[in-house]
């Protein structure tokens, strides 16, 4: 489980949340930690242990300080982490929202010398410190530093699939994608409705397509993904019927989702015509899940390269009109089966 683990935050950062907390859980603490990135769902997973489980809850009373770098001045973080802990081994201090504190760099002189008895944790999201600077390179040298970046979307059903490993459950690929493709790169959104869905599992140790539509709400069988495929398979039947899905669910997938997910899918699938060797191969090149590659092959059949150039046309002409562009009155659902109609005879 926890190679599981491990693989599971190493695939996001360069160095391992999950590494961070386990060292906490042993008891081995450095002078002070600087979290920063894109990914915010890391962050925050180091940042919850710190504040909830590093101190006792009567250590905490006591022991645990937390500042909002919008509010804070640098000398009063800078006099609490120089303070002795009281009736405990340490004290843990917490800079949140970092990115906003002025003058952060006037922290350099306690990383230089740090309280050994202070656990420094500081979150500078959405940023990164600028490596050639001194004050980067103090922070790497003397200190923990954690790294994230936002997952591709097209890597998100592994991280699904990873992720509820770690649970010690299995989840199958359409599941995943259903998932990944509904809710996006929102990881702890992602991870909220995982464990909604593990609750309610019962014995059982696989989520299936069937769970994601009973406890997330996604339909297995109308969905922008079940659409992509209908039009890629040239499945016109198939196509109208989750349009007038849509046309009475208007919440289930909006035109401004729709549209989007299908000019991300015929411009991966533009781009098969350049490409040979093995199926695993393309599903690298393009960016995909090996598992649905041939979904992408069997659209560059269906279409030609010329059909896929006048879909890719097609989408951005109807995305113009959605939004009011040449059209203000026909309702999205006629939009979307015009667009159909003329993307398949």
């Amino acid at each position: 489980m926890q190679n599981v683990q491990q693989k599971i935050f190493c695939y996001i950062c360069g160095m391992s949340a999950e590494s961070i907390i386990t060292d906490w859980k042993k008891k081995i603490y450095k002078p002070f930690y600087w979290l920063e990135g894109e990914e915010n769902f890391y962050i925050d997973k180091v940042m919850n242990y710190a504040e909830h489980d590093i101190l006792s809850e009567s250590e905490a009373s006591f022991n645990l300080t937390v500042f909002y770098g919008r509010d804070a001045a640098w000398t009063d973080v800078l006099n609490t982490c120089r303070r002795f802990p009281m009736f405990a081994e340490r004290q843990v201090v917490l800079l949140k929202e970092a990115q906003h504190m002025k003058d952060i760099a006037k922290l350099e002189p306690y990383f230089d010398q740090p309280q050994p008895s202070t656990v420094l944790v500081i979150a500078y999201k959405e940023k990164k410190l600028d490596a050639r600077t001194k004050f980067a390179k103090t922070v790497k040298q003397k200190g923990e530093l954690l790294t994230t970046k936002k997952i591709y979307d097209s890597e998100l059903p592994k991280w699904i699939v990873q992720m509820v490993q770690q649970h010690d459950y299995t989840i199958n690929q359409k599941a995943a994608l259903l998932l990944a493709d509904h809710i996006g790169n929102d990881l702890s959104r992602i991870e909220n409705e995982v464990n909604k869905i593990l609750v309610n599992l019962r014995s059982r140790k696989n989520i299936t397509e069937e769970d994601i539509e009973t406890y997330v709400g996604i339909s297995k069988e109308f969905n922008a993904f079940e659409l992509q495929n209908a039009i890629g398979q040239k499945d016109f039947p198939k196509a109208i019927r989750i349009i007038q899905y849509f046309e009475n669910n208007p919440k289930a997938a909006p035109i401004q989702l729709l549209l989007p997910t299908l000019y991300s899918f015929f411009s991966k699938v533009a781009m098969i015509f350049s490409l040979t060797g093995s199926e695993s191969g393309m599903a690298q090149a393009i960016g995909v899940n090996s598992y649905f590659v041939k979904d992408y092959i069997q659209a560059a059949k269906n279409y030609g390269i010329q059909g896929v150039e006048k879909i890719l046309l097609l989408l951005h002409y109807y995305n113009l009109r959605s939004i009011g562009i040449g059209d203000a009155d026909t309702a999205n659902a006629d939009l979307m089966k015009e667009l159909l109609v003329k993307i398949m005879y």
